[in-house]
């Protein structure tokens, strides 16, 4: 089982990556960050978050002074020990297949170990009751909406028990309700289950509301990390995303972002 203790920690420092002829990150280390964490990863678009998560699972080529979980050397894993503790989720799924959303996690779980039918049926179903989506345990795949897919997919990974979730804009194909639905449910999965969960989002509201820890990156850097009210803030909004903007408290007490006006086209 690949689930970390309390104890264990991701840590990452010195990590660059080159696509092509482009740097995307360079010597780019990140706070310690434990299980049990909602971590927000946000950027604009070109900052290296998703190339980030990619060379954190191994996805493309990184060199890294440390890549470590626990006493665990991220970079001298095997591909599938290495994904048996770190599972990415992308922004894009692959195109659905005519196989109902049971049938899809029982394929998961035989591609991973020669599991037991019964064993693997009754973990399975488990998991998608836990992300109250038992009810589409019978339905196909290519017949689910973008975000009920989205859930699925989600499934997938957590029945693989990671000690790490990687999730590339899990938000993007869900309406307002999954949103908030699927920002609470990774917020008990990672403090209950002892997992830690790095997923990349625009939304600096969602951020700011569920997050434990967010990440800030800017031209493959960054530039702050912490809670989100020490990282969401005008100067830093500033120099990432080139607006004027604020952060003001709701009648409920939650705060949000309010952009005034842009500092460049």
């Amino acid at each position: 089982m690949a689930t970390p203790t309390p104890t264990e920690l991701l840590q990452v420092h010195g990590l660059s990556c080159r696509l092509g002829r482009r740097q995307v990150l360079e010597d780019l280390s990140l706070p310690d960050l434990a299980a049990g964490q909602l971590v927000a990863l946000l950027g604009p678009n070109g900052s290296g978050k998703s190339t980030l998560l990619k060379s954190l699972a191994g996805l493309v080529t990184a060199h890294a002074d440390v890549l470590r979980l626990g006493d665990r050397n991220l970079g001298a894993l095997p591909a599938h020990a290495r994904a048996e503790v770190l599972r990415y989720l992308p922004q894009h799924l692959p195109e659905a297949i005519h196989l109902t959303v049971v049938e899809a996690m029982l394929v998961a779980l035989n591609a991973r170990a020669a599991t037991r039918t019964h064993q693997a049926l009754d973990k399975a179903q488990a998991v998608l009751s836990s992300l109250g989506i038992g009810a589409l345990g019978a339905r196909y795949l290519d017949e689910l909406s973008g975000g009920q897919q989205q859930l699925v997919g989600l499934a997938q990974a957590l029945v693989h028990e990671p000690a790490v979730l990687l999730l590339d804009e899990p938000l993007a194909s869900l309406d307002l309700n999954y949103q908030h639905h699927a920002m609470q449910l990774l917020k008990r999965l990672a403090a209950d289950g002892n997992l830690l969960i790095v997923l990349v989002v625009h939304d600096l509201n969602i951020a700011l509301r569920y997050a434990d820890t967010a990440l800030l990156l800017h031209q493959g850097r960054l530039i702050a990390s912490g809670s989100p009210p020490t990282v969401i803030t005008p100067d830093y909004l500033g120099t990432a995303f080139s607006v004027r903007a604020r952060v003001e408290t709701c009648s409920l007490g939650y705060p949000n972002v309010l952009v005034d006006d842009l500092m460049q086209l």
